[in-house]
């Protein structure tokens, strides 16, 4: 997964950045209308406002992709909350040199006014290898992660102790879709997962489980019964824990996941999968490097990483609880606005129809919103997390 994904030279995110919208293979949120970035440039303003509006504050994005969700929060912002706007600086977390170059050209005027700018990840040069390596959609963990003979990635920090990601004043770090691009261990009752390759192949071959799998096992996820599989991702959590080692601030997670209560009750057992052309396929081996391969987001594993920095963990909610608790207030304004005719505001009601409903990726995906150094009670009616209990 780390090898096809996020190879310098051949991997799925290094290669091109054509993977996103209808002609590519999947869609995020900001692809299907700006009201994403728009309703969550309102919830971070809000968010601004609950740490004390303090005269900066970092937007730190993990996984930007091609841009579109901070054009959206950008422009937005400067247009709507301009206060919160002139204390915004917009960092993008971003590895692949084809989603930089496109990430340029599309935030192109905030780059030239200092507004946002990639995070300076200095790469580490070590001599050891690390068993957590892969940049995720831009970004890794710690260490060098060597894969195969004479393959060998190099992986930025994103610890507290690594002083480009450091941040003078609060922090909102977010991430769309991030997550679930982790590569991740594969369980089963056979044991470990491990990949060789016999004639030109891929083949898959067992050890015995590593003491940190089956300890995360017992503590956020549900062990194996025979032929099933299950994901073990060691790597999200350690991501997280290092990510959200700043002093006050949020993390927001969005992606399509699960807890450990619904793995218990037998849901999200084996959610490994490709994606390419807009379909999903049970088999990663096919075509390396030309389709995405993902897993779903663990998020009670998540949110205890996030507790373990410090952090407070609002209870889950959907995209579409999440949305609507954000846009109810002004009748979904920030879609609305511009349109000049009846047919446009048509158009935009399908698209935000798409984003909160459970025939769209309102049930799909689901929104985890941790906070440090703020009044728990305050957080907890954020618009976002009060839909239904105004």
């Amino acid at each position: 997964m780390e090898l096809c994904l996020y190879h310098p030279e051949f991997g799925y995110y290094a290669r091109h950045a054509g993977q996103f919208g209808k002609a590519g293979d999947f869609y995020t949120s900001s692809d299907v209308h700006a009201v994403f970035g728009r309703l969550l440039a309102r919830q971070f303003d809000e968010m601004w406002r609950v740490l004390g509006a303090p005269a900066t504050i970092v937007l730190r994005e993990l996984g930007p992709g091609r841009g579109l969700f901070a054009q959206d929060v950008l422009d937005w912002s400067e247009k709507k909350f301009p206060e919160f706007f002139r204390a915004l600086r917009y960092e993008l977390v971003e590895q692949s040199s084809a989603l930089r170059q496109r990430i340029e050209q599309t935030l192109a005027r905030h780059f030239q006014s200092g507004k946002a700018k990639f995070a300076n990840i200095d790469r580490m040069n070590t001599d050891s290898a690390s068993t957590t390596g892969a940049s995720t959609r831009g970004v890794g963990t710690t260490g060098v992660s060597t894969i195969g003979k004479g393959t060998t990635l190099v992986v930025p920090n994103l610890g507290h102790s690594e002083p480009a990601l450091a941040a003078e004043g609060p922090v909102l770090l977010f991430g769309n879709e991030f997550f679930d691009a982790i590569p991740v261990e594969v369980v089963t009752t056979k044991g470990s997962l491990r990949i060789d390759t016999r004639n030109g192949q891929f083949v898959e071959t067992w050890f015995p489980c590593l003491p940190d799998e089956l300890e995360f096992l017992d503590r956020y996820s549900i062990h194996p019964e025979e032929g099933e599989r299950v994901e073990v991702p060691l790597q999200a959590q350690k991501i997280i824990s290092a990510a959200a080692q700043f002093g006050r601030g949020f993390v927001m997670i969005v992606d399509y996941g699960y807890t450990r209560d619904e793995q218990l009750a037998g849901r999200h057992r084996g959610t490994l999968k490709a994606i390419r052309q807009h379909s999903v396929s049970t088999n990663p081996y096919e075509a390396p490097g030309e389709q995405d391969i993902t897993a779903d987001a663990n998020f009670t594993a998540l949110a205890a990483a996030a507790e373990s920095q410090g952090m407070h963990a609002q209870k889950l909610v959907t995209q579409s609880q999440f949305l609507m608790g954000i846009g109810e207030a002004n009748q979904f304004a920030d879609a609305f606005e511009e349109c000049r005719l009846p047919q446009e505001r048509a158009k935009i009601a399908l698209q935000l129809k798409h984003l909160v409903t459970p025939a769209g990726m309102g049930e799909t995906f689901h929104v985890l919103v941790a906070s440090k150094d703020a009044q728990v009670e305050t957080v907890s009616r954020l618009s976002g997390l009060s839909f239904g209990r105004r």
